[in-house]
């Protein structure tokens, strides 16, 4: 297949150390279930949650700070130079990024949570500093690119949003801790925008058009169209920021809403095409949740044409919040790591061997099912809280969604540790 023969020609030049991509992703994996018992230590509040310190806060701040972008920090950092057959700049600043990065969530996580202006203040310092190199790294790597411009260009407006995105979250947390005269409303409504639909969607959105076919052997999507969807895409972002600062909010907002969902569902009938059309017709369970994932998006853009739209439903934020990031993002995100983490282990461990070993020996299947199930179950109960106002409901979908991130964690601890031997056995001198 094209896309797969381009995105991997070349690729092992490109390959950073293990250690570098596995931590980020190892972190990911922490948070995860940190997210959901944070979630658990917060679940009466959750139904009713419109922002301010707190557990809701907090496990809000481990999914998004420490699964997500944690995520696509690992993942842009190693899959992006292989898109634009360039080699990471300064790869050792990769690893700094890391140290900076993982005690600074888990300070603002802390702090949110306790609550702690002063734990919070110092863990976003060090947040920012850590996404301020990774900005700079990423851009290092976007300029002068040699290949896939649609790739590029999405993660050209991630890098922007990110930039934005830090600015306004600096923004809020100097309300907290400084008592800065800063309209919280206001910074928030840009703060999710930005985060959700520009770096973290953006991201995922043009990794995609990358990920999908190659996974599923398929051919890439026409390119005419998935230019179309970015265009809308970047239209509804670029509409989504007047409409926060309230410039004509009612008008602007409806129109970033229609705009989004447009370029959502052109996005998700081209990745469902192009899973047809694929010589891999089993996908594995990751493509189960990215499905979910794909009808979560859809759903969230909906529900944000109804908040645009004013209806007068006061948990319609909270559902939104949910949708957006535990329905789409952190569904879609750990179904493609599921896929990445085998694909990178077996890269890594087939240097030096003559028959390496496949994504699918280093894969654990059955706490991926045992994910699967409870992920959804968590999810369901999550949008049943929510929407009957009910806090032991909530509690039930953080025990489900604790129990399937532990599961979780055990299929990454044992690819992480099959690719390790692996290695370790390459190294060997015949005998």
């Amino acid at each position: 297949m094209a896309v797969a023969a381009t995105f991997l020609a070349g690729a092992a030049s490109r390959l950073l150390p293990p250690s570098i991509p596995f931590r980020f992703f190892g972190a990911a994996v922490t948070f995860h279930v940190v997210a959901w018992l944070a979630a658990m230590a917060g679940a009466g509040q959750v139904p009713a949650f419109a922002g301010g310190l707190g557990w809701p806060l907090a496990a809000l701040h481990a999914v998004t700070l420490g699964v997500l972008a944690m995520t696509a920090i690992g993942a842009s950092l190693q899959l992006f130079p292989v898109a634009t057959r360039r080699p990471i700049a300064h790869a050792w600043l990769a690893g700094a990024v890391f140290w900076a990065y993982v005690p600074g969530v888990a300070a603002v996580v802390a702090g949110m949570g306790l609550p702690s202006p002063a734990l919070l203040g110092v863990g976003a310092v060090a947040v920012a500093l850590a996404l301020v190199v990774f900005v700079v790294l990423f851009a290092l790597n976007l300029s002068g690119a040699k290949g896939m411009p649609l790739v590029v260009a999405h993660g050209a407006v991630a890098a922007v949003s990110l930039a934005a995105t830090l600015a306004t979250a600096l923004a809020v947390v100097a309300a907290y801790t400084l008592g800065a005269p800063v309209d919280r409303a206001t910074m928030v409504a840009l703060h999710l925008a930005l985060a959700g639909y520009g770096f973290m969607g953006m991201l995922a959105l043009g990794l995609s058009y990358v990920l999908v076919p190659m996974f599923a052997l398929a051919e890439s999507p026409p390119a005419h169209r998935a230019w179309a969807s970015f265009a809308l895409a970047t239209g509804a972002l670029a509409l989504s920021v007047p409409a926060a600062l309230g410039v004509l909010p009612g008008v602007l907002g409806v129109a970033a809403a229609g705009f989004g969902a447009v370029a959502a569902i052109l996005h998700v009938q081209l990745m469902r095409e192009t899973l047809s059309r694929g010589l891999r017709r089993e996908l594995g369970i990751g493509f189960r949740l990215a499905r979910i994932a794909w009808g979560a998006l859809v759903a969230s853009l909906v529900l944000a044409l109804l908040l645009a739209l004013d209806v007068p439903w006061p948990r319609l934020p909270t559902l939104f919040g949910a949708t957006l990031i535990a329905g789409w993002l952190l569904s879609f995100v750990l179904g493609i790591l599921q896929r990445i983490v085998p694909f990178l282990a077996s890269m890594h461990a087939a240097r030096g061997k003559h028959r390496p070993p496949t994504p699918s020996s280093l894969t654990a299947e059955r706490p991926l099912r045992a994910h699967f199930r409870l992920h959804v179950a968590a999810l369901a109960l999550l949008a049943a809280g929510i929407l009957a106002g009910n806090g032991p409901l909530v509690l039930a979908a953080a025990a489900a969604g604790t129990v399937g991130a532990l599961a979780y964690a055990g299929f990454f601890a044992t690819a992480v540790r099959r690719m390790t031997a692996s290695i370790i056995d390459a190294g060997r001198p015949n005998r």
